[in-house]
């Protein structure tokens, strides 16, 4: 049986974790601080989880710079559960019932010219440039129609109906009128795709996914009405989505429209655990959190700050290694014919590196795949939906993997003809 030393890991998610972190996690899970009672007992309204809650709170403000004053500029962190796919979700039932609340406001309480411009002129602005962004724009849809969804750009009208790229600016179809926007919604890398923003475009009450490059670069936290991501790649284990929430459209700084009037419209109401509102005003903790995953995030995130510590911003040291691993694969992948990447080179994912094997050989995909579990390269298959290699270079991936994988590539191009 092989130890964890001779395993590196390249899957998709979840992903791995720091090993210090596990061996850690081992000791808690049997006593928390000592005290006899493993971390998954404790209440999560002890003040070991409120503490743990906290540490987590403050580690993520620190590595992005995250505002936290009480006025319109400041931001919430909340913790949550229903992974990415539930802030599919939240973020329409959220920001449309925002959104209609400020319109209601600002027609003086007219509810017969609210319907029309719910009806006539409400838009959610959808980038769809993979898998997942596709899918959250399909969720939009199905809860608000789909006449109410605006598609900025799909990337398959511009790759011969794959996804791969990002179509030039100058193309995209965005809602004109800010004051119809109820969101501009992205996900900030596609990991079924390979693809990644370089950076974050423009857009009226901007909503990012970042699931799957949070923690992996500085990101411009002002610029975005939300950001959320899934734990399970870059930050933790499978049960807890963050979500970083502007106090701009949050009570008391903005209204939420009554559940009444949302069904008078025919607009759907969600469920409390998803309110944003309810969530922050609750510090996380509404209902039962699960504390050990916090915690697992917690320490995660402050192993990235003791990693820089002098930084500016504190995410910096974790942002270079990842640039030096994606540099140093992309760099084997382009010198060899017999390995193509699939994304566009001016949206390739540091993250996620899609590949193909002799043009998409199965036998030689299969081989390369054997190949490299022989040498205890594990998680290297694509995605179903996709097929072909799938390199998932997460945060936790350390240069040692990336370096064995890219001396594996060099060996098995010169051993295949």
């Amino acid at each position: 049986m092989p130890s964890r030393n001779d395993v590196y890991y390249f899957g998709a998610g979840p992903a791995p974790l720091p090993t210090p972190v596990l061996e850690q996690a081992s000791k808690v899970l049997l006593s928390y601080n000592d005290s006899g009672i493993g971390i998954t007992e404790i209440s999560h309204r002890s003040s070991d989880a409120n503490a743990i809650l906290a540490h987590a709170q403050s580690s993520l403000r620190q590595l992005l710079d995250i505002p936290e004053s009480d006025g319109p500029d400041g931001y919430q962190i909340l913790f949550l559960q229903g992974g990415g796919s539930g802030e599919f979700s939240a973020v329409v039932y959220n920001m449309v019932s925002m959104w209609v609340a400020k319109r209601l406001k600002a027609l003086g309480g007219d509810e017969a010219k609210l319907k029309e411009e719910v009806e006539q002129k409400m838009k959610l602005d959808y980038f769809v440039t993979g898998s997942w962004s596709l899918k959250a724009s399909q969720e939009a849809s199905r809860l608000v129609g789909g006449e109410s969804v605006n598609i900025v750009t799909d990337s398959r009208k511009h790759n011969d109906g794959k996804f791969g790229v990002i179509a030039p600016t100058e193309s995209w179809t965005q809602t004109q009128s800010e004051q119809d926007t109820v969101l501009t919604y992205y996900c900030d890398n596609e990991t079924v795709d390979g693809v990644e923003f370089q950076s974050a475009p423009s857009g009226a009450n901007l909503v990012a996914d970042m699931s799957s490059n949070f923690l992996s670069r500085a990101v411009d936290v002002r610029k975005h009405a939300v950001i959320f991501g899934g734990a399970q790649k870059n930050i933790g284990t499978t049960g807890i989505t963050i979500a970083i929430v502007s106090n701009s459209i949050l009570p008391p700084h903005a209204e939420m429209a009554d559940p009444k009037l949302l069904r008078k419209l025919g607009l759907p109401i969600g469920p409390v655990v998803l309110d944003w509102p309810t969530i922050a005003k609750n510090n996380s903790l509404y209902n039962t959190l699960p504390i050990f995953d916090v915690w697992i995030a917690g320490q995660v995130m402050g192993r990235l700050l003791d990693q820089s510590p002098s930084a500016n911003p504190r995410i910096a040291g974790q942002e270079a290694e990842s640039n030096r691993k994606a540099q140093m694969l992309y760099k084997i992948l382009d010198e060899s014919p017999i390995y193509h990447v699939v994304p566009d080179k001016s949206v390739r994912s540091r993250m996620n590196i899609c590949v193909r094997v002799k043009g998409g050989d199965a036998d030689a995909e299969k081989t390369f795949i054997k190949g490299a579990e022989a040498r205890g390269l594990m998680g290297l298959k694509g995605h179903r939906s996709v097929g072909g290699i799938r390199i998932s270079n997460y945060n936790a991936v350390p240069v040692a993997a990336a370096e064995k994988l890219a001396k594996y590539m060099v060996d098995f191009a010169n051993e295949t003809k």
